[in-house]
């Protein structure tokens, strides 16, 4: 299945315990970062947008035309990563990504930004695929959810650091492009240090699902016995409950592809602020943030339930949202701003990262060895959210202002609450399964 191995594939036939797994995981979670980082443009969208002479409606049919070949990415190299490994397509990956920032400061037209900007979308759709696959295969479930709040600081604190960066060097700098040079040079140290240190579970390990790691010495002596079965796509994708997951929380998000990819724009056009002030404002969205996440995580790691904490947090964010709504278009100092924005990444926190848990175990529940496949349609999804943020946003903000477009994202938040209810997973009481399982162990949760 695997074919002939690449020079930098490393292939694990025994599940690692210790220091060594967490080493593993760490590397996982530091390829998502470089992934997410290599592509932050929203801390110098200003000045790239005055520089280029483009609109934001310009900079919007970009972003989405760009997250289509990103959302197509997703989708091939899942479940490819799934059959063949995840590294093999995660180093290559890596390497081009940084090749293309460094790319980035030589746009001179909003025709090659726009080409870059195709080519490192692509490139970044297969990490979040094949990255995910990977916390999962270092993670038991017993810390699922923490590992994916470390896995969120990928997008998260790529954001918190590309925005601190940014507040730090710009005022020195003055100019988009130090920015991609600074990016570009963090960015291949740290594949440098991946391509030397990655490694994959073998498919056989794959296929496993490890509740704890008191499990793995069982795990260890059971693949040596099973047959692998080889894993296919459309057995996630005729679970109803993965596309309700995938749906729910992509509006739920909407807010977050917001100030994502125009967060420094929304704050200075919204509340004035400068471009250095706005970006440092931003970073502490992704602060607390990535704080809540791996809090949230921790509770739900430790209580074994998802459902419940991803909603309270949901519940609170969306009506902190609609609070939030009130107050653009007001002089609001950059002090208390910081407080309103930091609260805001703080609450979203608390609904993401136990849904990232309970999104990876209601599809190992399916079939362990789809995990890549699973977060493939997840990136496929997401990025369909972010099309829908690239082309409206423009023209809700046209015709609305900034307040009509977080009132749409806050509805988007709303109606993710009830389609928590259609995930799989106890709600207030956990109960210790059977495990470790095999393939054919796994219950069928299609019904």
């Amino acid at each position: 299945m695997t074919g002939r191995r690449l020079f930098y594939e490393r292939e694990l036939t025994e599940y690692p315990v210790g220091g060594r797994r967490v080493w593993f995981l760490f590397i996982a979670i530091l390829a998502n970062f470089v992934a997410s980082y290599e592509a932050q443009i929203s801390p110098v969208l200003p000045l790239l947008m005055r520089d280029l002479h483009m609109t934001l409606g310009q900079y919007g049919e970009i972003a989405s035309i760009s997250v289509v070949a990103s959302a197509v990415s997703a989708m091939i190299f899942g479940p490819l990563a799934d059959r063949y490994g995840r590294v093999r397509f995660l180093v290559p990956s890596l390497f081009l990504t940084a090749a293309c920032v460094y790319g980035m400061v030589l746009i001179h037209s909003v025709t090659a930004l726009l080409i870059v900007r195709i080519i490192l979308a692509f490139i970044e759709g297969v990490a979040i695929a094949t990255t995910a696959g990977l916390v999962r295969d270092f993670s038991p479930r017993t810390g699922r959810a923490l590992a994916f709040g470390f896995w969120t600081f990928g997008p998260v604190g790529s954001n918190f650091f590309a925005n601190a960066v940014a507040g730090a060097t710009l005022p020195i700098f003055h100019t988009w492009q130090s920015q991609f040079v600074i990016e570009g040079s963090v960015a291949l140290a740290a594949c440098i240090l991946i391509l030397f240190s990655i490694h994959d579970l073998s498919p056989q390990l794959r296929a496993k699902v490890i509740d704890s790691v008191e499990e793995v010495d069982a795990v260890n002596r059971q693949v040596r016995r099973d047959q692998l079965e080889e894993p296919r796509m459309r057995e996630i994708l005729r679970v109803p409950h993965v596309w309700t997951l995938t749906m729910g929380i992509s509006l739920f998000l909407l807010t977050y592809l917001t100030i994502q990819s125009f967060g420094t724009t929304f704050l200075v056009q919204a509340f004035h602020y400068d471009t250095s002030q706005a970006a440092a404002i931003a970073k502490y969205f992704w602060l607390l943030n990535l704080a809540t996440l791996l809090i949230a995580g921790w509770i739900s790691d430790r209580l074994r339930l998802r459902k419940i904490v991803s909603f309270v947090g949901a519940v609170l964010s969306v009506l902190y949202m609609f609070y939030f709504v009130s107050l653009v278009g007001q002089t609001i100092p950059e002090g208390q701003m910081i407080l309103y924005t930091s609260l805001l990444g703080g609450l979203f926190g608390v609904a993401y990262g136990p849904w990232c848990a309970l999104f990876s175990e209601n599809a190992e529940d399916i079939k362990p060895s789809l995990q890549s496949a699973a977060w493939g349609l997840f990136g496929f999804v997401i990025r369909v959210a972010g099309i829908a943020v690239a082309l409206c946003l423009p023209v809700v903000v046209a015709l609305g202002g900034w307040g009509a477009w977080l009132t749409v994202s806050a509805v988007g938040g709303l109606i993710y609450i009830p389609l928590v209810f259609t995930a799989k997973g106890p709600w207030f009481r956990f109960q210790r399964p059977m495990l470790p399982m095999s393939e054919s162990q796994v219950p069928n949760v299609e019904d």
